[in-house]
């Protein structure tokens, strides 16, 4: 098995990274070329870009944001947002991702996870997958949680998988920037699901929230709050889960 990824999040608007609560109430967090730069520098794995305006205010993901983090990093970089055809994929790779993730449009039509499968390979198809507590079970969302699908979470996981997803970026809409950790009842069911790798996402505060998450079969954590307010470090996290006897990369 590899050793687990420490990823940090920039969710982006008009050029700006941003943080809120579920998806709403977005304050400024600072530039996503010097946060991006400082991350790898802290030693994070990977660096997850995610536009969170493209999808509602229905435009295309901004390639400019994303030439401009890839000048300064060596390391993985995803991009998701505003995703909806191999065309807008194909741009987002030209301007530096190593990867491209899609949830709304791939949920209003699934043959487009098949299809930048086939065209850039299932290691560049990320699959988004936001997800709300529904009764006993987890409801996909989508569209930043505004609108609710009626479709199970582990069964869209699933049906991303065979069309071709190579990894499941996995948020909890109810514990987004909550500080909560992360709801590790729906991680253990997704990666249960599928044959690929998890990333959890959505309510990390603590190194013992990341732990958690990766115990329970996440392959990767993802984290934004925690590193953008300076409430820690990736090398102070990195120290605390090799204390807690979880390998990580160096």
């Amino acid at each position: 098995m590899p050793l687990p990824r420490i990823i940090c999040c920039l969710d982006v608007r008009d050029g700006r990274v941003v943080k809120g609560v579920q998806f709403q109430g977005l304050r400024d967090a600072g530039d996503p070329v010097e946060l991006a730069a400082s991350y790898e520098a802290q030693g994070a794995d990977e660096i997850v870009i995610l536009d969170v305006a493209a999808t509602p205010e229905g435009r295309a993901n901004a390639a400019e944001t994303v030439a401009a983090v890839r000048a300064e990093l060596s390391i993985p970089l995803t991009v998701g947002g505003g995703v909806r055809s191999e065309a807008d994929a194909g741009r987002l790779l030209d301007a530096g991702a190593d990867k491209v993730a899609v949830n709304t449009a791939a949920v209003r039509d699934p043959s487009l996870v098949q299809r930048l499968a086939e065209r850039f390979g299932v290691q560049c198809t990320i699959l988004a997958l936001d997800a709300a507590r529904r009764g006993a079970g987890w409801e996909t969302v989508v569209r930043s949680g505004q609108e609710r699908t009626g479709r199970h979470a582990s069964d869209w996981a699933r049906e991303a998988v065979s069309l071709g997803a190579g990894e499941i970026l996995l948020t909890s809409w109810d514990r987004d920037g909550t500080g909560q950790g992360y709801d590790v009842a729906l991680i253990r069911e997704v990666a249960d699901a599928v044959q690929v790798p998890v990333i959890a996402s959505g309510g990390a505060a603590t190194p013992e929230h990341l732990a958690a998450a990766l115990r329970v079969g996440a392959e990767a954590v993802l984290a934004a709050t925690i590193f953008h307010d300076a409430h820690t470090t990736v090398g102070h996290v990195k120290h605390a889960l090799v204390q807690q006897g979880l390998e990580v990369r160096p």
